[in-house]
């Protein structure tokens, strides 16, 4: 004799496990959203610090909410460090340093993923494991490098060794041409095409969130590079953000305000870029590790 379940019963299993994914939802939502505000509550005291009194700056307990609004610190900052030399000249490492990695490791990464030739995984492996070699080690041998070649107080050898390629970077852009289909670079070649021609107007195209993601990755670090500056450059005409930041908090230690509005422009122009580009961004890192 056959069991009945009346319909009641059925929509009702439906209906309770709708209502305990969206509890899970709901309660994720509410853990990241707790996570994310924990985490901007020092940006969030940098950013009001800038905009206090100095009365409310060393008031205890600490004013979040400065009362009225200025922008004085931010114009002191910018009459004691020339801060607007330095956001230009980081901009202009920044930005050729962008070009050489998506040019270098895009070209790598290319003929790791889509030509069939001798050894291309066993220096595939060991470009890997050259992520494991920590910069102090290498940091005395480049510096005799570019000593020797009289680079010294330049850009060049913060801006030379991204066309060079990096390791990381050419795993990422490897990753996701892989996830590309085959044929349409066999189609391509049956009709003439070379890599080159191929890279460019059929790989890269498709491959713009992967390429925005190793730009904005690059750009990131170019900008708040601090080592490679410090050990490079000498000149405080040449001076970056980061060196102009540590150069005026070593001189002018008791000026609260500004070095606080110095440290927001130098966050700032990241989390701008952050916000814009963070759709490309998620999507570049999500479709990376799709394909091994």
């Amino acid at each position: 004799m056959g069991i009945q379940v009346s319909g009641s019963a059925v929509a009702v299993r439906p209906a309770r496990r709708h209502y305990r994914a969206s509890v899970r939802a709901v309660s994720t939502e509410l853990c990241l959203i707790v996570f994310a505000a924990i985490f901007s509550i020092p940006f969030f005291w940098l950013l009001t610090t800038s905009l206090k009194t100095y009365p409310q700056i060393i008031a205890y307990p600490i004013v979040w909410i400065p009362n009225p609004l200025i922008l004085d610190h931010y114009v002191q900052a910018f009459k004691i460090v020339p801060f607007a030399r330095y956001i230009g000249n980081t901009m202009v490492i920044a930005l050729l340093t962008m070009v050489g990695a998506v040019l270098s490791n895009g070209l790598t990464a290319y003929s790791f993923s889509r030509i069939n030739w001798p050894l291309a995984k066993p220096l595939f492996a060991l470009f890997l494991a050259t992520m494991m070699i920590p910069f102090p080690v290498l940091m005395i041998p480049q510096f005799l490098v570019f000593r020797t070649l009289g680079w010294l107080d330049t850009y060049l050898p913060l801006i030379a060794p991204s066309f060079f390629g990096h390791a990381f970077y050419i795993f990422l852009l490897r990753q996701f041409f892989l996830t590309i289909p085959l044929e349409l670079s066999d189609a391509a070649r049956i009709d003439g095409a070379g890599e080159f021609r191929i890279l460019w107007y059929i790989i890269a195209p498709l491959a713009k969130p992967a390429l925005a993601t190793i730009a904005l990755f690059q750009f990131i670090s170019a900008w708040e590079s601090f080592l490679g500056p410090l050990i490079y450059i000498n000149s405080k005409e040449l001076y970056t953000v980061s060196l102009g930041l540590a150069m005026f908090r070593g001189e002018h230690t008791a000026e609260i305000g500004p070095m606080m509005a110095g440290s927001a422009v130098m966050v700032l122009p990241i989390i701008v870029l952050f916000f814009l580009t963070q759709r490309t961004f998620i999507q570049g890192i999500t479709l990376t590790g799709i394909k091994g």
